[in-house]
């Protein structure tokens, strides 16, 4: 083949190749510019300052400049960019946008538990009132039976025996019953009418003389000069309830305006600290509990004591284990516990809880419960439900303690002072 034609050739090449790239470069930018040309802005004064600042430093004049289109649209691309755009999106797969990774939310924190509404108690005076009404409504026919058979028009000997008896199964106890008998045979009113108004009055004068009505029942945390804190130690057998008795208390006394704390010494049943505070909580009292059972319940009142003294509280309720007073080393260590709280504060009340029904099983209890710690009042528990309401008569004779408190049901503000004029009234409604 001849040389020129060779070289013609491969200069038809090289200017076809220039053209091409020429033509791609062309192309590639009318893209850029059709696809991805920036928004003018309204005013169009940057892009002239812009414009004149680059003729001004390459020393030409400035172009003039093209109409804009509507402000925010691109310029339209030439024919050929167009035609090449179309065909690249043509062979081109589209592309998928990459997506941020995805970042797991973190959870909104739990919104914290609101705390309950704190119960206001039931005052002392509204509580006799009701209690009181309870008491005459109960099954107790202590006072009803004595009064049916002294309103008889003439009494016999069978008669006398029979009121006799009916104070025997009462609880009045023995000596009291002889000596309420003796009395009540010598009384003009009972033997010389048959009228039923002066029969129960009698009846009534004589059992507030046998209940006592010069006795002072106030708790020694609210006389005047009381100690602060003034602290109370709750005894008694299993199953009288003292740690029920001992929040029910702590309530009376928030009632009364008192700043309460309550000392969970019971260690040796599982669920008496979370009984007590469960009673503390209805109210804001705070309860001082050991970490775990079986701790020396010493110790526990002691810790209590410190606390109560330290935040000078004006009541400090002590709640002990339920034990049988035949098992010395339990009493032993009521002894210890009292002793070990006096390190801290003076022991100002120990109350025994009774329950009534259990009739002169509680006198054996109230007698060791009185040597072993001293007592200084009782709190007899489910008065409402049994015919032992004499009781309170009995143990106040063998101890020379009052009945300071009863209980006559299941609710929290159903433990209120004794009143006994309210508690002869309501056997003998």
């Amino acid at each position: 083949m001849d040389t020129n034609v060779i070289i013609g050739i491969v200069a038809a090449v090289v200017v076809i190749a220039v053209v091409a790239i020429v033509w791609f470069v062309v192309s590639r930018r009318g893209k850029g510019g059709a696809a991805g040309a920036p928004a003018v802005p309204a005013s169009g004064a940057s892009g002239s300052v812009a414009d004149s600042g680059l003729a001004a430093s390459s020393g030409a004049s400035p172009a003039p400049e093209r109409p804009q289109a509507a402000s925010g649209t691109a310029p339209a691309a030439r024919p050929g960019a167009a035609a090449t755009e179309t065909r690249e999106s043509e062979t081109s797969e589209p592309k998928t946008p990459a997506s941020p990774t995805a970042q797991p939310a973190a959870p909104a924190p739990a919104p914290a538990p609101a705390k309950p509404a704190l119960e206001r108690p039931e005052t002392a005076p509204s509580r006799i009132a009701r209690l009181r009404a309870k008491l005459a409504a109960s099954s107790n026919p202590f006072g009803k039976a004595l009064f049916n058979i002294l309103a008889k028009d003439h009494l016999s000997e069978t008669d006398w025996e029979d009121v006799e008896d009916t104070l025997l199964l009462a609880d009045v106890g023995a000596e009291a019953s002889a000596q309420l008998v003796d009395e009540l045979r010598t009384d003009s009113r009972i033997t010389g009418t048959s009228d039923p108004a002066q029969v129960r009055e009698a009846l009534r004068v004589k059992l507030l003389d046998l209940v006592g009505t010069g006795m002072d029942r106030r708790l020694n945390a609210v006389k005047e000069g009381a100690n602060r804190p003034s602290v109370i130690i709750m005894v008694g057998v299993n199953g009288t309830g003292k740690t029920t008795t001992a929040g029910k208390l702590a309530r009376l006394f928030v009632a009364d305006d008192k700043s309460v704390m309550l000392g969970a010494a019971d260690t040796f049943r599982a669920a008496a600290a979370d009984q007590l505070q469960t009673w503390g909580a209805k109210v804001g009292v705070p309860v001082v509990r050991a970490d775990k059972d079986g701790a020396d319940p010493a110790s526990v009142a002691f810790e209590a004591a410190a606390k109560a003294k330290e935040q000078d509280a004006d009541v400090l309720i002590i709640d002990t284990a339920g034990r049988l007073q035949n098992k010395a080393n339990l009493m032993d260590e009521l002894g210890k516990i009292r002793r070990v709280t006096e390190k801290n504060l003076p022991v100002d009340e120990v109350l025994l809880v009774l329950d009534a029904t259990t009739g002169q099983n509680g006198m054996a209890q109230a007698k060791v419960f009185a040597e072993a710690i001293g007592i200084t009042g009782v709190v007899l528990t489910k008065l409402d439900g049994s015919a032992k309401g004499g009781i309170v008569v009995s143990v106040q004779k063998e101890l020379g303690v009052p009945v300071k408190l009863v209980g006559l049901g299941e609710g929290p503000d159903d433990l209120a002072p004794f009143d006994p004029e309210g508690f002869v009234d309501g056997i003998l409604a």
